[in-house]
């Protein structure tokens, strides 16, 4: 009898054992489940700001954008810019599509760092009727060659990053002031076709700011 019970006891007890065993395997995968559903989520939650002063993506821009890599040494940006009347009926909205490289950082003390080379392509457009993707009927086939409303630029520049100490962040942790020497496909284009064209009328000098608030 006292064997039976015992035997009794121990089945059951291992079955405990087990149960708890499996119910505590399961809710660790439902705990790194729900981790990495928020992770997602939170990717896609932007890094930073940038300010952009002109570069082919009009006279002034804004927009946010996010930090990757093992040392956040890519970038992903979008910008609204505005482009004022100058020479035509009305003032102009544009949208741009930018990534960023920057090879190495190079510390420079007390909170500085620079990255001397920053580099990388964008895609701009401007919004308005005026523009088109798909050469219109009314001209030649091939007589542009180029579509007038999306623009590809490629850019070299530099950066200077000051760190702003933990206990002076107030809604940033770093604040990068940037330069940047810009060119698109089609001013390439004449650059190669047009021999006369000097430096100053195919590149396009650009600063910037970004604030990093993570």
């Amino acid at each position: 009898m006292k064997w039976f019970i015992f035997k009794y006891s121990f089945t059951l007890g291992m079955a405990l054992l087990l149960f708890c065993y499996n119910a505590s395997a399961q809710e660790n995968r439902y705990d790194r489940r729900v981790h990495h559903y928020r992770k997602r989520w939170e990717n896609l939650i932007p890094t930073h700001t940038k300010i952009q002063f002109a570069g082919n993506m009009g006279l002034l821009s804004v927009g946010t954008g996010w930090d990757y890599g093992k040392k956040n040494q890519w970038e992903t940006d979008i910008l609204l810019g505005f482009l004022p009347k100058f020479s035509s009926d009305k003032a102009k909205i544009t949208m741009t599509l930018k990534q960023n490289y920057m090879p190495w950082s190079i510390d420079l003390g007390k909170g500085f760092s620079t990255e001397p080379l920053a580099c990388g392509l964008y895609f701009n457009t401007i919004f308005g009727d005026d523009f088109w993707v798909k050469e219109p009927e009314r001209y030649p086939k091939g007589y542009y060659g180029f579509s007038t409303k999306i623009r590809t630029h490629i850019f070299l520049g530099q950066r200077l990053t000051y760190n702003i100490a933990p206990h002076k962040r107030y809604t940033a942790k770093a604040i990068t002031f940037f330069y940047e020497l810009s060119t698109s496909d089609i001013y390439i284009a004449s650059a190669f076709n047009n021999s006369y064209l000097r430096p100053k009328d195919y590149l396009s000098l650009s600063f910037g700011i970004k604030f990093q608030l993570f």
